[in-house]
């Protein structure tokens, strides 16, 4: 119990907690990414996939406790992080460059951070918490794309993700120890793959549905 108290205490524990809760979210982000192309399928499609969803019931009630339980981990330990580093500025921890060197990401990761935050709450209040009595979620969705400036807001929140993933990923592997110089250099390019893929795949999404209506 003293080691797992110890090491979760130490910079390393931190660092395996913010891997560990990382990949997560990018794991989600992949269901959630997959779930909306039915999007492009069309409107009896994503209903149905939404309509799905809920009728897990205590599963997903489980899910998304899971969910929040990681944002709390990511959110506070990040913070926490990002003080000391702030503390200790003349000797901050220095991203090695075997293993990609000083990013857009890595250079702007807390505060990446900051503006998805903001935006997940500004989502979930636009799709989640709303009044879903006498229409679909498709039609949610279209109602919140017709409006151009949340259209903006979107995309904007979307390159913000895939600015703070391209960092996030391969990271989570250095974390984990798993940076090794003969597997890392493709490590770094699924990053930016993952990264685009994310960007542009939830990015589009509103762009289709406004061209669409």
């Amino acid at each position: 119990m003293n080691w797992i108290t110890n090491t979760m205490g130490a910079s390393i524990g931190k660092k395996l907690m913010m891997a560990l809760t990382g990949m997560g979210f990018m794991i989600f982000l992949t269901a959630h990414l997959v779930g909306n192309l039915n999007l492009y399928i069309g409107k009896d499609a994503f209903n149905a996939y939404a309509e799905g969803l809920q009728k897990l019931g205590p599963v997903l009630r489980l899910f998304e406790a899971g969910l929040i339980l990681f944002a709390v981990v990511h959110i506070l330990t990040g913070s926490w992080l990002f003080y000391q580093n702030w503390q200790a500025r003349p000797q901050r921890y220095q991203v090695n460059k075997s293993a990609g060197g000083r990013t857009i990401g890595s250079g702007t990761m807390p505060y990446t951070g900051f503006v998805i935050l903001l935006f997940v709450i500004l989502h979930l209040f636009n799709f989640t918490f709303v009044d879903k009595t006498n229409t679909t979620v498709f039609d949610i969705v279209l109602s919140k794309f017709s409006n151009p400036l949340y259209v903006l807001v979107y995309i904007a929140a979307m390159a913000v993700v895939a600015i703070h993933v391209s960092h996030g990923f391969w990271s989570a592997f250095q974390s984990l120890g798993l940076n090794h110089s003969k597997y890392m250099p493709l490590i770094m390019v699924l990053s930016i793959v993952f990264a685009v893929v994310v960007g542009i795949g939830f990015g589009f999404l509103p762009v289709y549905i406004t061209l669409q209506a």
